[in-house]
């Protein structure tokens, strides 16, 4: 019993770790790619594999993510206390989670079809890169954008087994929307960053233009949502979530200043969990009423 207590405790820690929850930030992007391909509810099955491969995916990146940067974690005093640095989880252990997420993401593409499967090494590797990034380049948020733009490209084909028709202005809004609230992130480590000669767009142009520029992402985001309403034909239920999309970006960049960065966090989880979440549900909800 003692045991079982330790493995779950471990786990919990793990999870805790890669910060599990915020799968929600892509998660519902991934259904919105394919609802948009089913022009409905795709089949279960489908969806458990979808879930189960993004689940996987960002496991393994975030895993590795944690991995790549310990060592950069353990001199930066607002990450010092994570797991690895902190010594609660081991870095076999780390290991261990990132290998098992990525079988579990390389198996549930294989249950969906060719093309998927084909696609899988590539994005994950985008993924993965993207850890890497902030030791040669200040555009790592772009690149983090990019990776999570494979998103609703990826729900897409699992359903479809093609990309052919794909709405690619989705995945240059979601690319947009990305690197916007990363590089708004980026401004807690923007002091660290520039002292360790770490590359980030706040620690190369100071956090006031930094946010400047997170607004024009979420502006070009914005346009690229709308362009996806339009390209897909759908109808006034996206609208409104569009609009409410709009003003959940607007409170975020009210929400946070260059010169106060205290309420950040509910900036990025709150705002950025609601933002994907309305999308897709006022995606599926139009496609529901769509001729009715």
């Amino acid at each position: 019993m003692e045991k079982l207590t330790a493995v779950y405790r471990k786990i919990v820690i793990l999870l805790e770790m890669i910060q599990f929850k915020l799968t929600i930030f892509a998660m519902p992007f991934a259904f919105t790619g394919a609802f948009l391909a089913a022009r409905g509810l795709p089949k279960i099955h489908v969806l458990f594999w979808v879930i189960l491969a993004m689940i996987g995916a960002r496991t393994c990146a975030m895993g590795f993510n944690r991995i790549v940067d310990c060592r950069f974690d353990k001199d930066n005093d607002r990450t010092s206390k994570r797991a690895l640095p902190a010594g609660t989880v081991r870095l076999w252990e780390a290991w261990l989670m990132v290998t098992l997420a990525g079988v579990l993401f390389f198996f549930a593409c294989y249950q969906l079809n060719d093309l998927t499967l084909k696609l899988a090494p590539f994005a994950l590797a985008l993924t993965l890169l993207y850890s890497l990034t902030k030791r040669f380049t200040s555009l790592c948020h772009l690149v983090l954008g990019f990776a999570l733009a494979f998103s609703p490209l990826g729900g897409w084909v699992a359903v479809q087994g093609t990309v052919t028709h794909f709405p690619f202005v989705l995945s240059i809004g979601v690319l947009f929307w990305v690197a916007g609230f990363d590089t708004i992130y980026g401004c807690l480590d923007a002091d660290f960053d520039r002292k360790s000669g770490l590359h980030s767009l706040p620690s190369k142009l100071g956090k006031k233009m930094a946010f400047r520029l997170a607004g024009f992402f979420h502006i070009l985001a914005f346009v690229f949502f709308t362009l996806t309403g339009y390209q897909e034909g759908l109808n006034i239920f996206y609208y409104l979530g569009i609009l409410l999309t709009a003003g959940a970006l607007i409170y975020q960049h009210r929400l946070v200043k260059p010169e106060d960065l205290s309420r950040i966090h509910a900036s990025f989880f709150s705002m950025n969990g609601l933002i994907s979440i309305t999308l897709f549900c006022s995606t599926w909800l139009s496609l529901m009423t769509i001729g009715s």
